[in-house]
């Protein structure tokens, strides 16, 4: 796979296959790019799928110091610069929304066409007007709570979290290629990182986002309500939003043909103009 070093000295993994319009995509909390490798090929036939492993994850580097959002966010912002890429299509999963949402945040949007945002809600902390909380980490209690569990029972947590981000049944290699790939991302990177995200409160940012949006969401979603999730399919101007059925955290494994159906009908719609923007089979808000 090839690298490329950050201003800040640390070399990050990622995959770049196919050709076409640049899509990009970041993984979620303690995963990699390799959870993409379902869906991945039918995309590059299309698209230029270029696929990121966050700093602390998969076979990039972890810098010595505490990894955050934001710094994950101007990894992103270096790597369209390093790769040349001026009209991207950023997709989001889970946590790699954040990292995204991070990146317009300080950067702008100038080499972003659009954005997908999967699986992740805008606040994960439980407030008085905001009930779609994360499962675990809803206020401080939780999180330390559950940063005791990644201390103490990384290996435990990671097998059933196979389990509860996937709806349908995982095969023997599926499982195999996850576990491997969810356990070189430690404990410290994992509770540093998750300390940071979960506390951020993104739904300001996000009713002033004038980019072309697409959310996508698994009904059975186990970390979150998928109501979560559509409130940004709701509030972004114009903004399209896909329900999953049949779909938990990890909609591309549980639903991939919908998935890829998805991404390719409007890529062969809207051609190379500009915006650029994956939608889905199914269009408009949901309650």
């Amino acid at each position: 796979m090839p690298t490329f070093t950050t201003t800040d000295g640390i070399e990050l993994s990622f995959a770049d296959t196919g050709s076409g319009p640049p899509l990009v995509l970041l993984h979620g909390w303690g995963f990699s790019h390799r959870f993409f490798d379902g869906v991945a090929p039918a995309l590059a036939q299309h698209c230029r799928v270029v696929a990121l492993d966050l700093r602390g994850h998969g076979d990039s580097g972890a810098p010595p110091y505490q990894p955050k959002v934001a710094r994950m966010g101007a990894d992103l912002h270096e790597l369209l610069e390093y790769l040349h890429i001026e009209e991207a299509i950023v997709l989001g999963w889970s946590l790699g929304s954040a990292v995204a949402w991070s990146m317009l945040e300080n950067f702008g949007s100038q080499r972003v066409s659009g954005g997908i945002y999967c699986s992740q809600v805008p606040r994960q902390y439980l407030a008085a007007d905001w009930p779609w909380h994360h499962a675990e980490c809803f206020d401080d209690v939780g999180l330390a709570r559950f940063q005791g569990k990644v201390s103490y029972e990384l290996d435990t947590m990671i097998e059933h979290q196979v389990d509860e981000i996937c709806a349908s049944p995982v095969s023997e290699a599926d499982r195999e290629l996850f576990i491997k790939e969810m356990a070189k991302c430690g404990a410290q990177v994992r509770n540093a990182i998750m300390a940071d995200h979960t506390r951020h409160d993104w739904r300001d940012f996000l009713e002033q986002l004038d980019l072309p949006t697409l959310v996508m969401t698994g009904q059975k979603d186990q970390a979150y309500n998928w109501r979560g999730t559509a409130w940004i399919g709701e509030h972004v101007r114009g903004a399209q939003t896909v329900l999953f059925p049949h779909s938990a955290h990890a909609i591309f494994h549980d639903e991939p043909d919908r998935f890829v159906s998805s991404v390719l009908n409007f890529v062969e719609q809207t051609g190379s103009a500009k915006p650029q923007l994956v939608l889905g089979i199914e269009w408009g808000n949901h309650p």
